[in-house]
């Protein structure tokens, strides 16, 4: 089967649909799919789920989106950096689910793995743990969380080859493989890509399985979100 799809708008053309929901890869600016996001923008759909850690800033990343009201709903951690972000909130223009980092990353991968649910004593006692199960475990307190899956994923990996094995490149791995084993439908954005057997098993940190669509961008951006520069003497 042929993964290899020309263009991020021909990749998500006849997928993407309003009121779904998406995983989306990314640690702050670090590790996004930029065509793809730029590309679901460019869809026009509505309504929108998006599962990240955070919403980019802005201009840039899942910002884009917010700018275009393209997004109904967000699970995430972080929602700091983005003012548009902040204005629909407060005035109830967009919902938010905050779910701390570490079980964010958990939900996303026992969702990926076929697991519905699972304990955690992240949140015990906190506004997170309210309208859900509290158990106990060995004398310590743990809260029922339920697992995530999406209607598609949008991933960005350094390389991969024509089977959609991947290569995620230091720090941009983050959230990337837990996003493309939760979704149903899983787009990868990659910046090479080699023929089936060029990168050895051992290097192999997601394996094509998960990966149904693969786009390449050769030139992404790689915006940094805050430069800290030092100071002249």
């Amino acid at each position: 089967m042929n993964k290899i799809f020309a263009s991020a708008d021909i990749a998500l053309a006849d997928i993407a649909a309003d009121h779904q929901t998406l995983a989306i890869g990314g640690f702050g600016l670090c590790g996004i799919p930029e065509a793809l996001i730029e590309a679901l923008k460019n869809t026009g759909v509505n309504g929108l789920t998006c599962i990240s850690n955070n919403a980019g800033v802005d201009d840039f990343g899942l910002g884009k989106l917010l700018q275009t009201k393209q997004i109904r709903k967000m699970i995430s951690s972080y929602v700091g950096e983005n003012k548009e972000f902040e204005r629909q909130y407060l005035n109830g223009e967009l919902e938010v689910e905050l779910t701390p980092q570490g079980t964010l990353a958990e939900k996303l991968r026992s969702g990926g793995t076929g697991i519905p649910a699972f304990f955690t004593p992240t949140g015990v006692g906190t506004l997170i743990a309210e309208g859900k199960e509290v158990r106990e475990f060995d004398g310590k307190a743990y809260i029922l969380e339920s697992s995530l899956t999406a209607d598609i994923a949008l991933v960005k990996a350094y390389k991969a080859d024509k089977a959609g094995n991947l290569v995620f490149r230091k720090t941009a791995r983050n959230f990337n493989p837990e996003c493309a084993m939760a979704g149903k439908l899983t787009v990868v954005e990659v910046e090479q890509l080699v023929e089936i057997g060029e990168i050895d098993p051992d290097d192999i940190h997601l394996p094509g399985i998960y990966v149904n669509r693969i786009v390449v961008n050769g030139s992404p951006e790689k915006r940094i979100e805050q430069m800290t520069l030092k100071a002249e003497a």
